[in-house]
């Protein structure tokens, strides 16, 4: 072996580090020189040496990259060459710099739950890799029939730009290969769908039901078939029991839960019939519930993984820059008491002793009280499980909080703005200044003009998610050319 000064040299690669080594294959991160000073970072898959013979599994390696050159997409890695040197075959492929799904998830506890919005859209780049690749067809326009088979998240990629790749097309199932190779159980058993595990035929129901798998336990950090034995782990699979990831948390959205159980039905006609419809109900449910996520909020997510558990490999706290922590969906509620004119009838209850009751009516409503004073709150919901049930939770609170004070003798002005924060978990606020900005800013902005009329506030964001209890006020202007569609809640 060369020394780390001096690469070793294979063919026209250098082979900088040992990634991985397999019971089939090694993988290496390794360097090509071009011309004019031209390199590539990318990745060789060597095949073992004592496997160098074997013939099934050389057509299975071919087959991958066969099957990932037909693939090019920006979910799925990329393969430049497959050759051979010196009797040893190689694939060399896109290299990806970050973690593995596993790796993420794992580090990821060292920071609480994974974030329900990233592991939604983690899902959804992974379902445009499988579209792309189950309706893909050859040159002669005949369908490659592609089905991956081994959908895990060890061979789910991200990097450290928030892309999302899928890997290793090692074991997966096309139109071209010999039907043999077709009845040869392979794969992770604790991600394997029951037809896998029972020989029966595979098509694209099977990617999606081991996706299901991987998103089932990102959200609720537990492995769902895997047991102490192969055996045990085969049955569960093959049974399909699966338990409801509310029992594990409970911030799951009920529709969330439901697209969870169909995606892993153990009968595959009550499955997701392909990718794309699976795509739209997350997809769907995402705007719905406010669970807003992009490549840049996973590329900031990862990194403060990282930082974290370096930080407790240490033995220190994390000290973690509020830019580096995830966004969460919030929803935010402002509300003021004033006193009715002179003329009409003196308030029955002072406002300290409203207060107190606002903020018992708060605390049932599952809100934290981030302002206080006599007459006036700040509260939030933190919506982990969607914006949608905590739109639901402040509409109701506003609600009470208005019958409230009425009774009381007072006019209610009221302001619901749902958003997005990064809150630091030491001092569970946002950075400083965070009261006059976002949905603080316009909660209490539209607190203030309801002032007039006695009415709760809310944006056409959250009139959207609460349908059939707001009625549209106008369209308000709020900062220079800016305006918004103001509604009432009604009823």
């Amino acid at each position: 072996m060369a020394s780390p000064a001096e690469p070793e040299v294979f063919g026209k690669y250098h082979l900088l580090e040992k990634i991985a080594t397999g019971g089939m294959a090694e993988v290496w991160r390794a360097r090509f020189h071009g011309v004019a000073g031209f390199e590539k970072i990318l990745v060789i898959k060597k095949v073992l040496p004592d496997l160098a013979s074997d013939e099934e599994f050389l057509r299975l390696f071919m087959d991958e990259a066969k099957i990932a050159v037909a693939l090019q997409h920006v979910n799925i890695v990329q393969v430049f060459d497959l050759n051979e040197i010196e009797g040893q075959h190689y694939i060399a492929m896109e290299y990806v710099h970050g973690l593995d799904l596993s790796r993420l998830i794992t580090r990821a506890r060292a920071l609480g739950p994974f974030p329900i919005p990233l592991a939604l859209f983690v899902t959804c780049e992974l379902l445009k890799a499988l579209q792309f690749a189950h309706d893909r067809v050859d040159e002669h326009g005949i369908p490659l029939r592609v089905v991956h088979c081994d959908i895990s998240p060890q061979n789910v990629l991200v990097s450290f730009a928030g892309e999302v790749k899928l890997t290793d097309f090692g074991i997966s199932r096309a139109a071209f290969q010999a039907a043999s190779l077709h009845k040869v159980i392979r794969g992770k058993y604790a991600y394997m769908s029951p037809e896998q595990v029972e020989g029966r035929a595979l098509d694209r129901r099977t990617d999606l039901f081991s996706l299901g798998i991987v998103l089932y336990e990102a959200l609720t950090g537990r492995r769902l078939f895997k047991a102490k034995s192969r055996d045990q782990t085969l049955d569960r699979v093959r049974r399909a029991e699966v338990p409801s990831p509310r029992a594990y948390r409970p911030e799951i959205s009920e529709e969330l839960e439901a697209i969870l159980l169909k995606a892993l039905s153990r009968r595959q006609e009550e499955r997701y019939q392909e990718a794309g419809e699976l795509l739209e109900a997350i997809t769907t449910l995402m705007v719905r519930e406010g669970h807003r996520a992009t490549n840049s909020d996973l590329s900031t997510y990862l990194k403060a993984v990282i930082e974290a558990a370096n930080a407790e490999s240490r033995g220190d706290s994390p000290n973690l820059a509020i830019n580096d922590l995830p966004p969460t969906a919030i929803v935010v509620l402002a509300v003021e008491a004033s006193p009715p004119p002179r003329s009409l009838a003196s308030p029955r209850t002072s406002l300290p002793a409203l207060s107190l009751d606002w903020a018992s009516i708060v605390h049932e409503a599952g809100g934290e009280l981030w302002e206080r004073a006599d007459g006036s709150l700040l509260v939030v919901w933190q919506a982990r499980g969607g914006m949608g049930p905590s739109l639901d939770k402040a509409v109701a609170a506003a609600r009470t909080l208005q019958r409230v004070t009425v009774e009381a003798g007072y006019r209610l002005s009221a302001g619901v703005a749902p958003g997005v924060a990064r809150i630091a978990p030491d001092t569970r606020r946002p950075p400083a200044g965070w009261e006059l900005a976002g949905p603080f800013y316009l909660a209490r902005w539209m607190m203030n003009l309801s002032a007039h009329r006695g009415r709760v506030l809310l944006t056409e964001v959250g009139a959207r998610q609460v349908r059939g209890q707001t009625t549209l006020l106008g369209r308000i202007p709020i900062q220079g050319n800016r305006h918004i569609n103001l509604h009432e809640l009604v009823g």
